[in-house]
């Protein structure tokens, strides 16, 4: 229904305003300012006493924001913007509410009431409303800057929302990228994990990002969580088996949550401090790593489909770099042990090689001396001279003795080191030695220095499981009696497999000897002794 027709005159005095509300539109990205100074402008343009402007959000059929001018708060609540006729089509302008007709409830009374839907393309973006005009009836000219506030209006969001979409992916993509960066420069698994959940809790603008795994029993468990509320309860939850949310986690399929508190797909304890959430899988490869939940508090904002697709893309990005990350890891644990094994074939080759030969050259050396010596004392009565002389090879002997003795303990040390260098590295050992050598190893942190350990015998073969606890016991204590002793500085370690026990079996000794004053101020030495 048309309105009466505004003299020319009037209608050109209001093209300043509406020119300068145009000019504002394409010159300002604060989306805020620039609708509420539409919803100002098309008030004051047509006398109008009330106006509101609704910006709808784009998955759902409800108002986002609302702006509004010469409304109160209590109107604020009630306000019904969109058209009640739905045979309008959407760039359909209305008229309602005259002079001798009630308005709606909830609506603030008015001599008229026009509202124009605010348009891009041909998508519906909001309404703008007017009501209330004093001198009487909207105009035709009313009407037509309704239209073109509108159509300003609809451009204002476009173009923010595009805007806020482009900052939102670059955004997600820094992310992205600084997490891979993160992972990639060497962290450990829990350290990669509590990274991830980090950065898309800050990202997504949830309360918590959580990372859930496997479990043996078949249902999945929070292992890290990173959240800015108190963390208690979290971590440790456990989705049991049979619940219909696990179902589609473990298949790798995103679930996306309206209302943690009160879905009935969710069974945990802690789903009552949440509301929207998504669960996102965590899987490269056909590998699933585990699931990434980043709820937020109830009462918040749902997420976007702008959101759930960023997020879903960032999930995969995530889960590639942890595998490529866990990959890296490999490749240098893979490196390091390849280099240990070079060093202790080196070592093997060339060190106790020739060790072992000048041992030998020594040890005949110090025959021969023994045998001439013999011959000597023979000779002894021909002159003091002579006796002299044998007392000289004699205590020669006795150097050469010891040095044949220092060289197969240096023998021992360094195939001990070689067995150490041929382990795994961050693996338990297997073998006996191997755990003799990693209670050593874990008592050096706190000694200070690595205690010196000798292996005689076939220990790994002799030794048998329930012997080797004994011995690992008994050496355990007696590192830890040793650190408590003043001026401790080196401790020595022996296990000898190849003993004559005293009843005439064979059996494994160990030694424990060290430099610390004891009760008499003296070194101590723990023996300990079994069957093998």
């Amino acid at each position: 229904m048309k309105g009466p027709v505004e003299p020319g005159p009037a209608a050109a005095g209001r093209l300043p305003m509406l020119l300068e509300a145009v000019l504002d539109v394409g010159s300002d990205l604060e989306l805020g300012s620039t609708l509420q100074q539409i919803v100002d402008t098309s008030t004051a343009l047509t006398g109008a006493r009330h106006g509101a402007l609704g910006v709808l959000d784009p998955d759902r059929d409800r108002v986002e924001e609302l702006y509004t001018a010469g409304i109160t708060e209590a109107e604020r609540q009630h306000l019904d913007l969109f058209p009640d006729d739905a045979s309008a089509g959407p760039a359909a302008l209305v008229e309602e509410g005259r002079q001798d007709h009630r308005p709606p409830p909830g609506r603030p009374p008015a001599r008229g009431f026009l509202r124009a839907p605010i348009l891009v393309r041909t998508e519906v973006f909001g309404h703008l409303c007017l009501a209330g005009k004093p001198s009487g009836p909207f105009s035709d000219t009313d009407r037509a800057l309704l239209r073109v506030l509108a159509a300003q209006a609809g451009i204002a969001i476009g173009n923010a929302r595009l805007y806020g979409t482009a900052r939102q992916r670059e955004r997600w993509i820094a992310g992205a990228a600084a997490v891979t960066t993160a992972l990639l420069t060497g962290t450990d698994a829990a350290d990669a994990l509590m990274t991830v959940a980090e950065q898309a809790r800050v990202l997504a603008g949830a309360s918590a990002g959580v990372i859930l795994q496997p479990t043996e029993q078949g249902g999945m468990e929070i292992v890290t969580a990173s959240t800015l509320d108190d963390p208690a309860g979290i971590v440790g939850t456990v989705i049991e088996p049979g619940s219909a949310v696990l179902v589609q986690l473990l298949g790798g399929e995103p679930v996306f949550i309206e209302d943690s508190a009160t879905d009935p797909r969710m069974t945990t304890g802690v789903r009552s401090r949440f509301g929207p959430s998504m669960m996102l899988p965590l899987q490269s490869g056909g590998r699933l790593i585990g699931t990434l939940a980043l709820p937020r508090r109830r009462g918040e904002r749902p997420y976007t489909e702008m959101d759930r697709l960023l997020a879903t893309q960032f999930a995969s990005q995530a889960a590639l770099a942890l595998v490529l990350a866990d990959a890296q890891a490999d490749r240098e644990q893979l490196a390091v042990y390849e280099d240990r094994d070079r060093i202790a074939r080196d070592l093997h080759d060339l060190v106790v090689q020739r060790l072992f030969a000048t041992e030998m050259m020594l040890e005949s050396t110090r025959r021969r001396a023994a045998s001439e010596e013999t011959g000597s004392v023979g000779e002894a009565g021909a002159g003091g001279g002579k006796a002299e002389a044998g007392g000289g090879e004699a205590e020669a002997g006795e150097l050469l003795g010891r040095a044949v003795d220092e060289l197969d303990s240096t023998i021992q040390e360094v195939r001990t080191a070689i067995f150490a260098l041929q382990q795994p590295p961050a693996r338990a050992p297997s073998t006996f030695r191997g755990r003799v050598l990693r209670e050593t190893g874990g008592a050096a942190a706190l000694l200070g220095f690595p205690p010196s350990v000798r292996f005689a015998g076939a220990v790994d073969t002799l030794v048998g499981e329930e012997t080797g606890r004994e011995l690992l016991a008994v050496l355990r204590g007696a590192l830890a009696a040793a650190h408590r002793r003043p001026g401790l500085s080196a401790i020595e370690v022996e296990v000898d497999a190849a003993v004559r026990l005293p009843d005439g079996r064979t059996g494994v000794r160990l030694v424990v000897a060290d430099d610390g004053r004891g009760e008499a101020g003296r070194p101590t030495t723990v023996t300990w002794q079994a069957p093998v």
